[in-house]
């Protein structure tokens, strides 16, 4: 057992962590040439998400936006105005979207449900993809994902806010180090007071409260960042099973999705307790990582709570900045991109979040059924 979180550790640090510091230059058969601005479009606009993508693009200059698809004629004029878009930009049909602008990658922005669909019209032509979390609703489609990326050769990332956390990093980095000692519990918070109460748009809280278009309620939405830090420091090892209670305790609110859960996914040797919620008295991303030997305790974006072995208490440490390609989405995809990034293992990676999408569909019968329910 000891021997097997080893390896798996070794395994993480070769194949290199683009999202936590560690990333190493490769290429990818998808790859864009270093001369000139990534082609970008956008596909969707009914993910609130979207609200902070515009801004970042304009910033960026590695990066130049070619197409918008949204069928919602009312939602396309909001944006229009709000980020004073030209309307040539904007496309009812994504084929028509694809074909006109032809870019290098699409940042999509639709239910999750529709991910699967959007990946597969955009990996038939050659193009990538980044997601917001998770990556898909079901296993089905993400492995369904997994294989048309393999067929098309093209980059599918998975972009995750917690991925941008200095704090997370330098969690992740000491793990890996092996300054906790052989990771034996993992405990992750997240969530907020609930979409509705904290005023989410209506387009964005129609699908996020409709159990086939987000998958669940607080589970999918928020479960997803603790599966995707818990498969990062197992080494991308499947767990081998998962024991999940969801409730409802805004049937007023929510009545179709649970609105708070807690989750046990279990490995050999080490466990992590996810506990997504739309039930927070406060918004709240922060992770537990106790070790053999030590543990590590993010506080909001850069902080940490730190004791290790030897020491004779507790002490705050600030994390180093996110630099390079680990400062944002944007930055990262331009590096897979590019080839300055090989992203298996990573954060955003496919690989891992085909793994997450396993842990939240194993939670979620688990919450139906009763059961303890393995994960293959």
């Amino acid at each position: 057992m000891r021997m097997g979180w080893m390896v798996r550790v070794l395994a993480g640090v070769l194949f290199g962590m683009g999202m936590v510091g560690l990333a190493q230059g490769t290429g990818v058969p998808n790859a864009v040439g270093q001369k000139g601005p990534v082609r970008v479009a956008v596909v969707g606009l009914v993910h609130d998400h979207a609200l902070g993508l515009f801004g970042a693009l304009k910033a960026n200059k590695d990066v130049v936006l070619v197409g918008v698809a949204e069928a919602n004629k009312e939602l396309v004029a909001r944006y229009e105005k709000r980020f004073g878009l030209d309307a040539g930009l904007f496309y009812g049909e994504l084929g028509r979207m694809l074909e006109a602008t032809k870019p290098d990658a699409v940042l999509v922005y639709t239910s999750i449900a529709d991910h699967r669909k959007v990946i597969e019209a955009a990996a038939e032509r050659g193009i990538a993809a980044m997601v917001e979390k998770p990556l898909a609703t079901t296993v089905a489609d993400a492995e369904a994902i997994a294989a048309t990326a393999r067929k098309h050769h093209v980059a599918v990332v998975v972009n995750y806010e917690t991925t941008w956390y200095a704090s997370n990093a330098e969690a992740i980095r000491m793990a890996r180090a092996g300054r906790l000692g052989e990771i034996r519990r993992v405990v992750v918070h997240d969530g907020h007071e609930g979409p509705k109460e904290i005023g989410v748009s209506g387009e964005f809280l129609g699908w996020l409260t409709d159990p086939e278009a987000n998958g669940g309620g607080s589970l999918f939405d928020f479960g997803c960042y603790g599966a995707d830090l818990m498969t990062v420091l197992m080494g991308g090892a499947v767990p081998e099973s998962v024991t999940a209670v969801t409730m409802t305790d805004k049937p007023g609110i929510y009545p179709k999705v649970d609105d708070d859960a807690t989750v046990i996914v279990r490995y050999q040797g080490a466990q992590a307790v996810l506990q997504p919620s739309w039930n927070w008295p406060f918004s709240r991303k922060d992770m537990e990582v106790y070790g053999a030997t030590g543990y590590a305790v993010t506080e909001a974006q850069s902080g940490l709570r730190v004791r290790l072995a030897g020491e004779a208490g507790e002490r705050r440490v600030e994390a180093p900045a996110l630099a390079g390609t680990d400062r944002d989405s944007l930055d990262y995809l331009v590096g897979v991109l590019r080839g300055e990034v090989k992203s298996e293992g990573d954060l955003g990676a496919l690989d891992t979040n085909v793994v997450v999408v396993k842990i939240l569909a194993a939670a979620r019968e688990s919450a139906r059924t009763g059961r303890t329910v393995g994960v293959r």
